[in-house]
This record gives structure tokens, C-alpha cells and sequence, in this order.
């Protein structure tokens, strides 16, 4: 064998020996990440179970509504057999929401921790398999509602799985579950986002009482709430707040419904947080700081003028919803927040809230503008306004325009003028 021909085979060899090496490191470096990730998932999951074990005790800590409990991962309950769904719900909403990923389970299920049975999908509708092996829904009018929201348990998918249990659903009508109490839930999650490392304790209330309607076809009588609260507390930042909301749709804006917790205890009968030192707890169920909760208030955004406190036919910016489009000349009052020139020279002023969360337009148009003996755009900011005029829909939002200088008056003289 010559020389060339040796080298040839060593070489081979070498090759041959090197690629057995790189697939050894391999396959030793992926067994590597397969114990990592063992272990990573092994951390979690005691991470988790010692999330669960301290939300629990910081929700003991403060003092709940009643002794008489169901305790689950990352809430705790009340179950009224009477009614057929949870008397109140407790949970937290801490800053792990902000990194969690856990999406809807939809796993509607009874709790199984409820020694008396809780109520079931028959109480909500009844679904028929079809031969094509998709289902027909027979619904009953109402949404299962959570009490403490999905969305609140993000962070962790055995939770946010728990809080399908029929004991925290309760019946609600769909245009309040879907809109005005979805927002609350949302901006509870926000103030959260808002403020890092903050958690909130919140507590959630259907008003439960005798004479309650009941949902016809159910099969265990579920009661159908008139109105639902919530309570929330940050306790690092020493603030409290209160929600009571009717069981219908709902116009006003989300604010209006905002209360001190005190007032939330005096419907409720409950004693919120009574394990807290007592002059904090008199602080934080006293206090009704709005702009704490809500930033666009801190950016000028008011709320609708109380109805009550208007002349004889005059109307806020809500109520005037319902003359859009009725060639009606009515008058609408409320507080010009901003104000704005468009690309014609129009002038828009948005009333009660700033755009895009406007409740109430007013446009004067160029042409127009010269009928006013001053700059209403200027005059007319941060006061309260009363207009005369048609309600006309504008992207959805009711609008009036304004030709002239008579059609406008601040509150105050419209007010002593109907004394």
C-alpha cells in the first residue's frame, strides 16, 4: 500500500471518528436541555404552588366578607345554595397578569368543592347533537357571567381553568356582561398595568335577596341578580374603591358607577376587609378618589351632569342618545373638555370626555363661526355648555351643529333663567 493510499484511509478515519464525536456532543447536549426543562417545569410548578399559597393567605389576611368558604388556587367563595351561584368571590389581581399568556379554557364546569352541587349547563341552555355532529344551542336569555373574570388568571392556566366552576358564574344580560362590566373588569386589569408591582384585592357581589326572578327554564332555580358589585383595594398605594351596577345595559359612562366602599357595604350588609388596622380601613372604604382609578380624568374628562340637577328639559350628554335622528330640537348640557379646528375650518367641541372616548359632539362650521362675537372654541373650554338643536349621528357619536350665537348659553345662566 503506498503512501497516498494511507493517508487517504487515515483521513477517512479521522472524518469518520470526528462525525461520531459532533453527534455524540449532540446528542449529550440535547439530553442536557431535556433535564433543563424538566427542571424548569418542575420550578414552575412550586412557583406557582406558592403563588396560590400567598394569594390565599393575603385574602384571609384582610379579612373576608364571611367564614363560611370554598378555597380554591387563586380564589375564595361563598356558595349560596339558594340562588344557585356564589354569594361573593374573592380573588386577586396581581402584576403576573401582565407576562401571562394562559388564554379562555371555556371548561364551564360544577365545583366540585361545593358539598351541595352547584348549578350546571342546563341551568344556562340546552345544546342538541345534530347528525352532522355539530350541536344546536337552545339558549335561555343570559350569559353565564363570571364573578372574578378569566382574564384576571392569565398567569396561570389551572386557575384561570377554575373560574369556569358554575359557582363563580352568575346569570347576566348580555349588553351588561359584554359591555359595561366587561370594561370594569378591564379597568381594574388596567390600573394594575398602571401602577407595577401593585396587586388589587378585589371582591365581587350579585346582590342576592328573596323575591329574586328566577331563570325559567333552569333546572335549579338560578336567581337572576338586579345589580352586582365589586370592591377593590391597592394597599401599597392605600386606595379603595367601589362599583354598583344595575343587571341591564348600561349608557353612563363606567365612573358613574363608582362608589365608596362604605356604600358598597350598607347594600351589600357585608364588613369588606375587616381584618385591616382600623384606621386604614376607614380610609380606604371611605374614600371615593375617582381620578385615582380612572387617568383620562386627570386629562380633563368629567362626568355627565346629574340629570336632576338640570332646568326643566334639559338633558346631559347621555340622555341625549335617544333623539338622534328625530328632527327634534332639544337641549343638551355638559362640560366642554377639548376643542379642535378641523382641515375645513370647522370647530369641533367634544363634550364630558375627550376624543375618541367623546359621549357628545357640537360642530360649528367655518361659514358659521362669524355669527359668534367672540371665539366659542376658547370661551366655551372647561365650562358647562348648554346647546340648542337637532341630535344627529356622527360616526356614532349624537352630535348637534351650531349656526349662531343664541343657540349656546353657559349652565349657570340657562339655570337662572329657569328659576
Amino acid at each position: 500500500m503506498n503512501k497516498h493510499k494511507l493517508i487517504y484511509i487515515f483521513l477517512l478515519l479521522a472524518t469518520a471518528m470526528t462525525a461520531q464525536n459532533v453527534d455524540e456532543q449532540i446528542n449529550a447536549l440535547n439530553g442536557e436541555l431535556i433535564k433543563l426543562e424538566l427542571k424548569k417545569t418542575q420550578i414552575l410548578e412550586k412557583l406557582e404552588g406558592l403563588k396560590f399559597q400567598r394569594i390565599n393567605r393575603d385574602l384571609k389576611a384582610v379579612g373576608l366578607p364571611s367564614n363560611n368558604f370554598v378555597e380554591h388556587s387563586a380564589m375564595i367563595l361563598e356558595y349560596s345554595e339558594a340562588h344557585e351561584q356564589a354569594a361573593w368571590v374573592a380573588h386577586i389581581i396581581t402584576s403576573d397578569i401582565i407576562s401571562g399568556a394562559a388564554t379562555r379554557s371555556n371548561d364551564f364546569r360544577p365545583d366540585p368543592k361545593v358539598s351541595s352541587g352547584t348549578a350546571v349547563e342546563e341551568d344556562y341552555f340546552l345544546k342538541f347533537l345534530q347528525a352532522d355532529s355539530t350541536y344546536k344551542y337552545d339558549g335561555f336569555g343570559y350569559d353565564r357571567g363570571h364573578l372574578a373574570p378569566s382574564a384576571d388568571f392569565r398567569w396561570s392556566a389551572t386557575a384561570l381553568s377554575e373560574s369556569y366552576f358554575y359557582s363563580n358564574m352568575s346569570p347576566q344580560r348580555a349588553k351588561f356582561n359584554r359591555e359595561k362590566w366587561a370594561e370594569l373588569e378591564s379597568m381594574l386589569r388596567g390600573y394594575v398595568y398602571d401602577h407595577p408591582g401593585v396587586q388589587l384585592i378585589v371582591v365581587t357581589v350579585p346582590i342576592l335577596k328573596e323575591g329574586l326572578p328566577v331563570i325559567k327554564r333552569s333546572i335549579n332555580n338560578v336567581s337572576i341578580p338586579e345589580q352586582y358589585v365589586k370592591v377593590a383595594i391597592d394597599l401599597t398605594n392605600n386606595k379603595g374603591i367601589g362599583f354598583i351596577m344595575p343587571n341591564q345595559k348600561l349608557s353612563y359612562p363606567l365612573e358613574s358607577f363608582a362608589v365608596s366602599i362604605d356604600e358598597v357595604e350598607e347594600l351589600t350588609g357585608f364588613d369588606f376587609f375587616n381584618l385591616l388596622d382600623e384606621k386604614l380601613e376607614v380610609k380606604l372604604e371611605s374614600q371615593i378618589d375617582k381620578k385615582a382609578w380612572f387617568p383620562e380624568m386627570n386629562k380633563g374628562d368629567v362626568e355627565p351632569i346629574y340629570p336632576p340637577s338640570l332646568p326643566p328639559a334639559h338633558f346631559n350628554t347621555v340622555q341625549s342618545k335617544r333623539y338622534v335622528g328625530q328632527g327634534k330640537i332639544i337641549t343638551v348640557c355638559g362640560t366642554i373638555v377639548s376643542t379642535r379646528l378641523s382641515k375645513k375650518g370647522n370647530l369641533w367641541m367634544n363634550i364630558d370626555k375627550q376624543f375618541p372616548n367623546q359621549i357628545f359632539s357640537v360642530y360649528i362650521k367655518k361659514e358659521d363661526l362669524v355669527n359668534f362675537t367672540f371665539d366659542p372654541g376658547k370661551e366655551y373650554l372647561n365650562k358647562q355648555v348648554c346647546f340648542d338643536g337637532k341630535i344627529q349621528d356622527f360616526n356614532g357619536t349624537p352630535t348637534i351643529r351650531i349656526e349662531k350665537e343664541g343657540a349656546c348659553r353657559f349652565l349657570f345662566d340657562a339655570m337662572k333663567a329657569g328659576e
